[in-house]
């Protein structure tokens, strides 16, 4: 904390999580609903039923959420539900990519904190795809990242092309 006021920057955040809240919210208020509904309509509803369904609606609620990604200089963050994990990205070990349609990005710091999250969140946010690379950057000055520097090097690559076509197609030119 005291790191991120004294370089002056504030910490970046995932631009596209609200959404994702908002229909996952969605979601789980129209389960929760129709099913209270059906039960009310069958004239089967009681107190227990329908906290039942409340509770399956809570459950799914959970599942649906998803978690919220933030960094700032020398760490990232990914909150869940139920908890909320942090790396230092200046000292990371390792980076993984996992998964092809559902793929997923671990990292591994020094400290052993380790954390999981879609890659797909960087590409929505450079900003918070600067302060990742910016923090590998002083992970391989210092010597303490050893496994999986190429694996961000090609979702660079990846976010840098992506960022070109959308910039290219505002313009006009593709």
């Amino acid at each position: 904390m005291a790191d991120r006021r004294r370089r002056g920057r504030a910490a970046a955040g995932d631009r596209t999580w609200r959404g994702s809240a908002l229909l996952a919210v969605g979601g789980a208020l129209g389960f929760g609903g129709l099913t209270l509904l059906v039960d009310w309509d069958a004239g089967t509803l009681t107190p227990a039923r329908a906290l039942l369904w409340v509770t399956l609606a809570a459950a799914v609620l959970t599942m649906l959420l998803p978690a919220r990604v933030t960094a700032g200089p020398g760490w990232l963050a990914v909150r869940g539900p139920l908890r909320r994990r942090t790396v230092c990205t200046d000292s990371l070990v390792y980076v993984g990519r996992y998964g092809d349609v559902s793929a997923h990005l671990v990292l591994r710091d020094t400290w052993g904190s380790r954390l999981e999250f879609d890659p797909g969140v960087l590409h929505a946010n450079p900003l918070l795809w600067h302060e990742l690379d910016t923090g590998v950057r002083r992970s391989l000055e210092r010597g303490t990242l050893r496994r999986g520097a190429e694996v961000l090097t090609r979702l660079g690559h990846e976010i840098d092309d992506v960022n070109a076509r959308a910039v290219l197609a505002a313009s006009g030119l593709v």
